[in-house]
Order: C-alpha cells, then sequence, then structure tokens
C-alpha cells in the first residue's frame, strides 16, 4: 500500500513538473546584425542576454541564407524553409531597367507556409512588430516593416485597426508618432500587448544594431549603444512578461538575421560588363547581363536565361581580370547556390572578399574605396553568422551548439508550442 501510494505521490509530481514545463507563449525578437560575440564577449553591453544565456541554450552561430540580408532572413525564420522555396529573394526585387524601390513587403510574397498561418488557423492569437513581408499577414497585431513606403502606409496596415491612435494615446503620452531610432519604443509596444492581450507568438524586429553597424562596421561608439539600446529593450519585454504573471511559461528567444563584416572596398561589377557591350542602355531595356547587388553578394541575370554566349563572355570578362581585382570576390556557382537553396533566377552569384561590398553601378570606376559595414555574403563563415539564445520551460540551461541554421527556428517555435510543422526544411538542434 505504501509503496502504491509513493508510486502515486512520484507520478503525480512528475506530471506537476511536466505541466510546469509546457511553454504556452512564445517571444521570438530579432535583432537585425545580431551577432554570437555580443553575448559571448562580455566587453559588450548586453547583460539582459547574458543573464537569458547563462539560464538557456545559445549557439555560437548561425548560418543565415544567400544573400544573408534583412528580408529573405526574416522569411525564412518564420517559415523554416530557404529563399527558393519562400519566394523572398533580396530586401528589394531585381527591376531589370533599374530599381524604382519595389520592395518584398506583403504576406503575400511569401510563397511557403508561416507559422502565422499555422497558429492562426488553430485560433491562436499571434503579435507581428516590425516584422519584413509581413503586411495583411494573418495576425490579430500587426504593425509591419514596410521599406521605404510612408509612414501613411504602415498605419493603413497595422491591426487591429485603430491601434496606431491607441498606441499613441495608451504608450507614448499623446505623441504623434510611434516610431523613433530607439528599439526601446518597439519593446514598449510588445510590452504594452502583452500586458493587454498576450499571444501565442509574438515576433518583433529591431533595427538599431544593423543601421549603425551600416555606418560604423563591426565595432564603435555608436553600435555599442546600439547594442546597449537592444538589450534594454529586452529587458523591457522580460518584465512585462514577469508583470503579466506568464514569464514561467514563455519561451523567450532572441535571434538575428545576418552578422556582419567591416568594408573597405566596393566593386562595381556591370562596370566591366558595360564596357564589354554586355550593357548598353538597361533603362530601355537594352542589355545581355547585368549584376544585381545586395551588399556582399552580386547576381549575374542573363536577360535571355538560355544564353550560353553571353554567360561565357561574362565568365571570360572575371577570369581576365588581374589579381588586384579579382581578390575582392569569389564566384558561387549555380550548383553550390543550388545546394544552399538560393534564388533560382540567377546564373551564378559573386560574394564580396578581403573587404568588399557592391554596388550597381555600370559607370565610373570598377573598383573604388568604400567604408561602414555590410552583410549579403555568402552564409559560410563566422562574421557573417547570426546568434540564438532561448530561455524558458522546457529549454535546456546551460546547453549550447557550435552552429544552427535559421531554418530550424520555425520548427522548434512549433516542437514548443505543441504543433506540427511539416513543411519545414529546418529540425529542432539537438539537446536544446
Amino acid at each position: 500500500m505504501k509503496k502504491n501510494l509513493l508510486i502515486a505521490i512520484v507520478m503525480l509530481f512528475a506530471l506537476h513538473s511536466f505541466a510546469q514545463q509546457q511553454a504556452k507563449h512564445v517571444v521570438l525578437i530579432t535583432i537585425d546584425g545580431f551577432r554570437p560575440d555580443f553575448y559571448l564577449d562580455s566587453t559588450w553591453p548586453a547583460p539582459h542576454l547574458r543573464a537569458l544565456l547563462r539560464g538557456g541554450f545559445h549557439a555560437k552561430g548561425v548560418n543565415s541564407v544567400f544573400p544573408s540580408v534583412t528580408y529573405p532572413s526574416h522569411t525564412t525564420i518564420i517559415t523554416g524553409v530557404q529563399p527558393v522555396k519562400h519566394g523572398v529573394y533580396y530586401n528589394g526585387m531585381f527591376e531589370p531597367t533599374g530599381s524604382t524601390g519595389k520592395s518584398y513587403w506583403k504576406d503575400s510574397s511569401i510563397h511557403a507556409l508561416t507559422i502565422w498561418k499555422v497558429l492562426h488557423d488553430k485560433g491562436l492569437k499571434v503579435a507581428s512588430l516590425y516584422w519584413p513581408v509581413s503586411a495583411e499577414a494573418p495576425v490579430d497585431y500587426n504593425i509591419p516593416d514596410i521599406g521605404e513606403l510612408p509612414e501613411s502606409v504602415r498605419d493603413a496596415y497595422t491591426l487591429p485597426i485603430g491601434f496606431t491612435d491607441e498606441l499613441k494615446k495608451e504608450v507614448f503620452n499623446g505623441d504623434t508618432a510611434i516610431d523613433s531610432d530607439k528599439d526601446q519604443n518597439e519593446a514598449k509596444i510588445a510590452a504594452y500587448i502583452i500586458k493587454k492581450d498576450p499571444p501565442a507568438l509574438l515576433n518583433i524586429h529591431l533595427f538599431s544594431v544593423d543601421h549603425y553597424e551600416h555606418e560604423q562596421g563591426r565595432s564603435g561608439d555608436l553600435v555599442r549603444g546600439a547594442v546597449s539600446d537592444a538589450d534594454e529593450s529586452v529587458g523591457i519585454i522580460e518584465a512585462a512578461l514577469k508583470e503579466k504573471g506568464i514569464w514561467d511559461n514563455t519561451v523567450i528567444i532572441v535571434t538575428g538575421d545576418h552578422g556582419f563584416l567591416d568594408v573597405t572596398t566596393t566593386v562595381n561589377p556591370n562596370v566591366w560588363l558595360k564596357n564589354a557591350g554586355l550593357i548598353n542602355d538597361w533603362r530601355a531595356n537594352d542589355w545581355k547581363a547585368q549584376f544585381n547587388v545586395s551588399g556582399g553578394s552580386a547576381w549575374l541575370y542573363l536577360k535571355d536565361p538560355g544564353d550560353r554566349a553571353t554567360l561565357k563572355e561574362v565568365r571570360k570578362i572575371l577570369r581576365s581580370l588581374p589579381d588586384s581585382a579579382r581578390r575582392f570576390f569569389r564566384i558561387i556557382e549555380r550548383s553550390k547556390m543550388d545546394k544552399i537553396g538560393a534564388n533560382p533566377e540567377v546564373a551564378f552569384a559573386l560574394s564580396g572578399e578581403n573587404g568588399a561590398a557592391f554596388g550597381g553601378a555600370p559607370t565610373g570606376e570598377a573598383i573604388s574605396p568604400g567604408k561602414g559595414g555590410t552583410h549579403g555574403y555568402f552564409p559560410d563563415f563566422q562574421e557573417i553568422r547570426t546568434g540564438f539564445i532561448a530561455y524558458g520551460p522546457g529549454i535546456r540551461a546551460g546547453g549550447s551548439i557550435p552552429v544552427m541554421n535559421l531554418s530550424d527556428i520555425a520548427p522548434f517555435i512549433a516542437k514548443v508550442l505543441g504543433f506540427s510543422f511539416p513543411s519545414a526544411d529546418g529540425k529542432v538542434p539537438d539537446g536544446l
């Protein structure tokens, strides 16, 4: 009898402990330009991140997508698949007769299943703040990232209707705007939603670190200040979860989209194509080949995708360059792009080397000085990797892995919230 009672008590205790381990909420925070050294190197001002690291699980590096830029990366985070499947290839769309500023900003640009859709279909609540490619997404609270479009567009696509005015009154003391350069304003919005109506998933995209890394490179006072601001934003969200009483059943994830490299040189490969007669006047659609640039990468489009003669000529042009020019790029062949799930529309791509990034101009100097920092490179080295920290019920405290992929985050969120997400190509990292 005593033995049976003891077994029953142990089972009840185990069930109680198991119940305590079930997360009901996930907060997914991306810090644009987030790097593992921000939490692995104690000289960076990130006490909240390091506290999460000590009590949770982290990766020493996370492989981005190609190109390692914001919109394709964030779309992979929310779908668990690479750009070849989700269809968001760059931040701005390729326009063969010259850029007019078109970008992927609506949810309809995504050609793969999103976590938003799965949760929405299950009747669960979702909040999405400043997330790329999210306008008209199936979420309950939405302030989309709209790129360079006017703020009036963002207001028109913000949900629920009237939410902007509500935030101005309840969060920003009647201010005429809710946006600022500080990530903490975004965090205050997230905190307001958490305390008012906590969703199953809240995803939020913080901008400032990326902005100042572009300006100063991998280090600098402004970068350090932005890291501190992002870290304080994490603290604001943590405080809201605790005040609402849901900290113990919330998994908080802090990750990013890409790392950063310092830039010392700008390469304009379209100058070589124009000099060879392959670009005459692309505004008039008079071209045979051109590179579309995305920070640390350049992507070769053929006007006729089957034009093998032009492709051969481009390769000859690149091979004939002096070593002083060739040292600034490597060719990413189509086979390698297929393996990583990159844009299927191009013949091959270039990835910058030795401090080089790319410009798209067809005239002027092919190689000139560069400054600041950028990303977009082929994601196979540490500096371009982003970071990952997870903390909460069910997460192994003190665990770490050397590397994971952005596509692993969506299936992890699905597992945390107890649903299947078989369309994702990523997998939950071992030991997490």
